[in-house]
């Protein structure tokens, strides 16, 4: 979804903020599910769609750690990363 006035506010993405209320709304789960299904190209194979319900899920579940303090630096991930190939 595009950015676009909503209702005396603002839509970015899935999230509207309205600033007369001073307040954010997020749609429903199903809601969010079927604005993805929607943006798909018609011949999109069942794992396609599966694929991006479970990238949106996946970035969703990261801003609200991201929201909660569960991140770690840009240094801890190199070391991480570093493990793996040993």
């Amino acid at each position: 979804m595009e950015s676009g006035e909503f209702r005396g506010g603002f839509q970015l993405g899935f999230v509207a903020l309205d600033f007369h209320r001073r307040e954010v709304t997020m749609p429903s789960a199903k809601e969010q599910i079927t604005k993805i299904l929607q943006d798909q190209p018609d011949d999109s194979s069942y794992d396609e769609i599966l694929r991006e319900l479970a990238f949106a899920r996946m970035v969703e579940k990261g801003l609200v750690d991201s929201d909660a303090g569960r991140t770690i630096s840009h240094e801890e991930t190199g070391r991480r990363i570093k493990t793996w190939r040993n």
